[in-house]
């Protein structure tokens, strides 16, 4: 005769039961995750001086999805949403945003710059300094020191612009005579940008040509607007060696709103 084992068909039932609610809590987790990074924020790792005296190589930022709308671009995945070369509830930056953007020469390295130039304006570099549309933007020399990099020591100068909107921010530079100093005059094409990193003398930026650089960004290649630093590093500190962690930290970078 078969007899039922009640006790046994219990444990087994529940583990299912356990078993179905993981799949469904690491479900719904996962789709969580997906939409907060499509459609809100996504973090980003500084990894070079481009952007100094703002934002140095370790840096945690944050950067807001919805600031511009949503491109093919916006997924922050492998894969691209199905939106063509539209954005959805787009909006154009305004003059001085720092941006995350696919470079245009593969639509898939992730970049961050500032907005110079908005289509429709000119932009040229004359003897060390910035002029948009033919009129030299506002600079005031706030200090002057030394840096020690890869090339050695050498003299660097902080900036504090004001573009012609009024945005003011501080550019950091090594001095007359580099490669991008003197340039021809941009014309920024409808629906494109021109984006320049702060640190004027290391930054690979539109004023290199696209085959080399990074040339004028199309408006769907923009991913969104950087917002917040959140954590920082100094190059050294590796995930895997908790020790670095407290021998690299910045804690004065920890949560600076980004202008």
């Amino acid at each position: 005769m078969y007899v039922k084992d009640d006790d046994k068909d219990d444990d087994g039932g529940s583990a299912a039961s356990e078993t179905l609610e993981i799949v469904k809590t690491v479900v719904v987790a996962l789709a969580i995750a997906f939409v907060l990074r499509v459609l809100l924020f996504q973090p980003f790792t500084i990894p070079s001086a481009s952007m100094e005296p703002n934002l140095y190589e370790g840096d945690y930022i944050v950067v807001s999805k919805w600031s511009y709308g949503y491109s093919k671009f916006s997924s922050g995945l492998p894969i691209n949403l199905p939106l063509g070369d539209d954005r959805l509830f787009g909006r154009a930056p305004n003059r001085g945003d720092i941006v995350v953007f696919k470079l245009p020469r593969d639509d898939k390295t992730d970049y961050i710059k500032r907005v110079i130039g908005l289509p429709g304006d000119t932009i040229q570099m004359i003897q060390n300094k910035l002029y948009i549309n033919g009129q030299p933007v506002q600079d005031v020399v706030v200090s002057a020191g030394e840096v020690n990099d890869i090339f050695g020591p050498r003299p660097v100068t902080e900036v504090r612009e004001t573009l012609p909107n009024g945005k003011t921010f501080m550019t950091q530079d090594f001095g007359p005579g580099g490669d991008l100093d003197d340039t021809p005059v941009y014309s920024v094409p409808a629906g494109h940008y021109f984006m320049m990193g702060d640190n004027r003398d290391n930054s690979i930026d539109s004023r290199v040509q696209e085959s080399a650089g990074v040339g004028l960004v199309p408006d769907e290649n923009l991913v969104g607007k950087a917002q917040i630093i959140m954590f920082s590093w100094e190059p050294g500190a590796s995930l895997f060696n908790p020790v670095s962690w407290f021998a690299n930290v910045r804690p004065s970078r920890f949560f600076r709103v980004l202008n």
